[in-house]
């Protein structure tokens, strides 16, 4: 099935985003990390979805990445997204893949299995092993709207994914998921990701501790 990809990412600023890791990769690392994040999520979406992906960003941030670029708009993430997708299937209905930045070994493999589920469910859910979701797949905006309005102060903790779930399930859309990923917030995450095979060697070199570096 055809899909479109709607990208919801923070534009890489020194001391903005990736705050967990500032003692351990400065602010000026964290941001080269979500420089490095973003363009490899760009560069994955275009492989898969090409002349179809789009790019809500909280701010401005240059790329020679083709993607259409959005506004971000409302008071939370879940309120970001519904926007989003609905600007996205305004001019041409059709399943869209959110996806964000923070999970560093996602691949077309899921991507691929988020857009076959599309095809017989509602809804399809990446898990984070953080309790929140690395994707989530809707058919379209009315989809959008049940899964992504969960409570405010959700996003953000261990709730999110059943949340967003449940409120799927109770607007009576069908739900499948995917397998699991790592987010990249923590340094319990980084260690993890180091010793993982899966992620990317241009993003190993940067999450190497200040002082490693130096």
């Amino acid at each position: 099935m055809r899909v479109a990809v709607l990208i919801m990412a923070r534009a890489p600023r020194p001391g903005a985003g990736k705050t967990r890791l500032r003692p351990r990769l400065g602010a000026d690392g964290c941001a080269r990390l979500q420089a490095a994040l973003l363009e490899r999520t760009l560069r994955l979406a275009c492989r898969f979805a090409p002349g179809d992906v789009h790019l809500a960003l909280d701010g401005s941030y240059p790329t020679a990445v083709p993607a259409r670029r959005l506004v971000q708009r409302g008071a939370d993430l879940g309120e970001r997204m519904r926007h989003a997708v609905g600007e996205v299937t305004g001019s041409r209905p059709r399943p869209v893949l959110v996806i964000g930045t923070d999970a560093p070994t996602l691949s077309e493999r899921q991507l691929s299995a988020a857009a076959a589920a599309l095809c017989d469910d509602d809804v399809v859910l990446g898990p984070a092993l953080d309790g929140g979701y690395y994707l989530a797949g809707v058919r379209g905006p009315s989809a959008a709207d049940a899964v992504f309005a969960i409570e405010s102060g959700l996003w953000g903790g261990p709730d999110v994914l059943a949340a967003s779930r449940k409120a799927a399930v109770r607007a009576g859309l069908r739900v499948s998921l995917l397998e699991p990923l790592r987010d990249l917030d923590t340094p319990a995450d980084v260690d993890a990701l180091l010793a993982d095979d899966c992620l990317p060697p241009e993003l190993t070199a940067l999450l190497q501790p200040v002082a490693a570096r130096a």
